[in-house]
């Protein structure tokens, strides 16, 4: 945090004594100290600027205040923040929050109430921004309340950060514990609803088959067939997608212009949704794979139609999608029209309302991979997770940071086993402003061996961030064709769904422990705070291949979706109601006084009841198990009674701009019924505005950087990419290239295990019999002649 000065020495005259409630010392830096500071106070920051620190007799109270003042600013910050020491930062307990307050005048918008905890383990680190302050000819007083105190945290310190030219002047700090909230609330359910959440499947099946979903900023979802995976349907040109409404459970079928099958989808910042790309063919025994087209398309939620945006620059079946704080959206990865792996990064302007043309988007001619997760970092930069669809990662170490403005990839170590992280699951985890990632499970659809148990976490506010190990993933029940049994050893799963929750926790829900086989049913809650799983009740619907979850504006989570092998598709819809709906009444936001936001302001809304903390997530669009956009925003909270000010990021990198659900939480981690709120940006930012403030972080990475590579028009995949031997049934069959390994390696073993997963008869397409599953040539595989056949 680059402290330039530390208070020591002789103290000049007796010290002044936190107040009986107040747990800040020498509050109005009445007591002087050493190297001009007051006595527990000392002088912070950082980067390329010229700047001041007075002890000035212009005070609030009594005789002297503090003054920090900006001359000129590259970078960085300035500030003065209690000391960080044992005799003077204030004890805090984990779990706890506090009411923090201060008087001050300021010429700068560019200021922040700035936050600092003391790890027992790690020592001190930046925490957090709470608040903005405005500018103020004038003494004002600003307040706001710091989050839970976080698990291993025994002292905070803080003060206000200047990170713009001009001077803020403090005084009158105080800090305050809130007071213990009411006794824990009844269970309204049984006991076992209360302890692990329930699952209910609805009446009305989804009538398409979706495999992507998106909540759109009116509630309701839109579901994306295309084809559905279905070489029949896209023969005949039937493309659907419908959009379904939580309100009243009903769906109606859209019209949708091209098979948008495997395509990439995003919010733009009006509500409205972009979709990249999507299959322009099904692969051809013996010629091509997979075929990913240019078109691109934006789904309006008002109209319920889909019009046409200009071309991407390549083809992009399984691109990526994130927007970043200017609004605008980068795309990476997916197959070109001639099914080569795509090279090309596409990015989307959101001021010209177009894909931009090639020569004005930064190239580093890496390929990505499919889906691969890339997650917007709080300064701009993407982190690229490790996880990805189909077979190996990227070369390296499987992880990376990707800077646009200088075009540069560095390497991220720490991912375990990164070649087996095939559809894993990525989340940025609660609050973003901890900017800490989790990665969940994983397998290979080439290789097909057990799906694992691995999760990793990184912190990248970390100078160096690294993966370290996370808990093992609970085990469930495994469906081997028998029915269910326990997972034993290492087993897993991949086609992993995460979902971020209103009270701060990560569902982790469905999978299966291979390649388009063996559903897994297990879920668990990961709370971020102790790092532990809570393995809660499964769905009872198995979703593997092509299934999706997400929260819904109303606190339940939806699961969608499952594809197995056989090329069959799930229409169950499931619904799960956490343990947080079973815990007494729901608090309610019972007016938003203003649903168009600003960054960096403070946005009152009304209550019926206290409340701990409210955020803002951004509603989800999934595919594949990844969903690089999805993100919890706090709120910090200035609270008056019935009346809550909600503390608005002044950063667009860490909340994008665009329409959020805002949740309001009780103590008990009950959240109300969302609202929905309109996170303007960035030109809602004041003109002489500096920047965002943002700490420096992840700013020496030991790992190789590379710059862009020699430029080339495409990297050569495999047609087998998708783990699939196409030589065994239609398009949308999937026998694998690989059995899983309990499977022998016997015509008879193998068309066992085809039998048991419901493949029915499979014609061989072609004289090419790579499987060994027609012995007897007559053109249809593990016929009885096959079985009987010695091979």
């Amino acid at each position: 945090m680059a402290v330039t000065g530390l208070t020591m020495g002789l103290i000049l005259t007796s010290p002044q004594p936190a107040s009986a409630a107040n747990l800040v010392k020498n509050p109005g830096f009445e007591t002087a100290g050493s190297d001009g500071m007051p006595y527990c106070w000392e002088k912070s920051g950082w980067g390329d600027n010229d700047f001041t620190f007075t002890t000035t007799g212009d005070a609030h109270s009594g005789g002297k205040a503090m003054k920090v003042e900006l001359t000129r600013r590259v970078d960085g910050d300035r500030k003065a923040l209690i000391t960080e020491s044992a005799s003077c930062a204030p004890v805090v307990t984990p779990g706890k929050q506090y009411d923090l307050s201060l008087w001050y005048r300021s010429t700068t918008p560019d200021t922040a109430v700035t936050l600092f905890r003391h790890d027992a383990s790690e020592g001190w680190q930046y925490w957090t921004d709470l608040k903005t302050l405005d500018i103020s000819a004038g003494w004002a007083q600003a307040s706001v309340r710091t989050p839970e105190v976080p698990s291993g945290t025994d002292m905070i310190t803080w003060g206000v950060s200047v990170y713009g030219t001009g001077s803020v002047t403090t005084d009158d700090y105080s800090m305050e514990q809130v007071a213990d909230v009411p006794p824990p609330a009844q269970c309204t359910g049984t006991p076992d609803q209360c302890a692990n959440g329930s699952w209910s499947v609805l009446p009305t099946q989804n009538p398409v088959r979706s495999m992507h979903s998106v909540v759109l900023n009116n509630g309701k979802v839109l579901l994306i067939a295309g084809s559905g995976n279905s070489e029949e349907n896209f023969a005949a040109g039937t493309f659907t997608s419908a959009v379904y409404d939580p309100s009243n459970g009903s769906y109606k079928v859209i019209p949708t212009p091209k098979d948008m099958f495997c395509a990439g989808h995003v919010q733009l910042q009006d509500g409205r949704v972009l979709v990249m790309s999507g299959n322009k063919a099904y692969p051809v025994v013996g010629g091509h794979g997979y075929e990913g087209f240019k078109d691109s398309y934006i789904f309006d939620p008002k109209t319920e139609t889909y019009t046409r945006t200009n071309d991407l620059n390549d083809g992009h079946w399984y691109p990526s999608a994130t927007e970043l704080g200017s609004g605008d959206v980068i795309s990476f990865g997916g197959l070109r029209e001639d099914s080569t792996g795509s090279v090309t990064a596409e990015y989307w302007s959101d001021a010209e309302q177009q894909w931009l043309p090639l020569w004005k988007v930064n190239q580093t001619w890496s390929y990505w991979g499919l889906y691969p997760s890339m997650i917007l970092m709080q300064d701009g930069r993407l982190f690229y997770s490790g996880s990805h669809v189909f077979g190996n990662n990227i070369p390296g170490t499987g992880s990376a940071i990707y800077d646009y403005g200088a075009n540069t990839v560095t390497q991220i170590p720490g991912l375990q086993n990164k070649d087996e992280r095939d559809q894993s699951a990525s989340v940025l985890l609660p609050p973003a402003q901890d900017q800490r990632v989790l990665t969940i499970g994983g397998g290979n659809i080439d290789s097909n061996p057990d799906a694992n148990r691995l999760t990793d976490i990184i912190d990248l506010k970390q100078a160096d961030p690294r993966y370290v190990a996370g808990p093992p993933l609970p085990q469930g029940t495994v469906d081997l064709g028998a029915g269910p049994v326990a997972e034993t050893g290492d087993q897993g799963k991949m086609y992993v769904s995460a979902v971020l929750m209103p009270d701060g926790k990560v569902l982790e829900t469905g999978g299966g422990l291979h390649n388009r086989a063996d559903p897994v049913h297990e879920a668990s809650i990961f709370d971020p705070d102790t790092s532990a799983f809570d393995p809660v009740a499964a769905d009872p619907e198995s979703r593997g291949y092509h299934s999706s979850a997400f929260l819904l504006p109303d606190g339940r989570i939806m699961a969608t979706g499952d594809n197995p092998g056989n090329g069959t598709w799930n229409h169950n819809v499931s619904i799960y109601s956490p343990p947080y709906l079973f815990k007494g009444s729901r608090p309610t936001i019972t007016s938003v006084i203003d649903d168009e936001w600003t960054y960096g302001t403070t946005q009152r809304i009304t209550v019926d009841r206290p409340i701990a903390k409210a955020e803002l997530i951004r509603p989800a669009a999934v595919t594949h198990s990844s969903d690089p956009n999805q993100r919890f925003v706090d709120l910090p909270l200035s609270v008056d009674g019935d009346n809550v000010d909600l503390n608005v990021t002044s950063n667009p990198d860490l909340a994008p701009p665009g329409w959020y659900m805002l949740f309001a939480v009780d103590a008990h981690g009950v959240p109300s019924v969302a609202k929905w709120v309109h996170l303007q940006g960035p030109a809602a930012l004041s003109a002489d505005t500096a920047s965002a403030h943002v700490h420096s972080f992840a700013d020496s990475p030991a790992g190789g950087t590379a710059a862009p590579a020699k430029r080339r028009t495409s990297q050569k995949v495999s047609t087998t990419l998708s783990g699939c031997d196409r030589h065994y049934g239609s398009a949308n069959v999937c026998v694998p290239t690989v059995f899983p390994p309990q499977v022998g390696k016997t015509t008879a073993a193998r068309c066992a295990w085809l039998a048991a997963n419901d493949y029915g008869r499979l014609k061989v397409n072609g004289k090419d019999d790579p499987l060994g599953l027609d012995p007897s040539k007559d053109g249809v595989a593990c016929a009885k002649g096959d079985v009987r056949a010695k091979r």
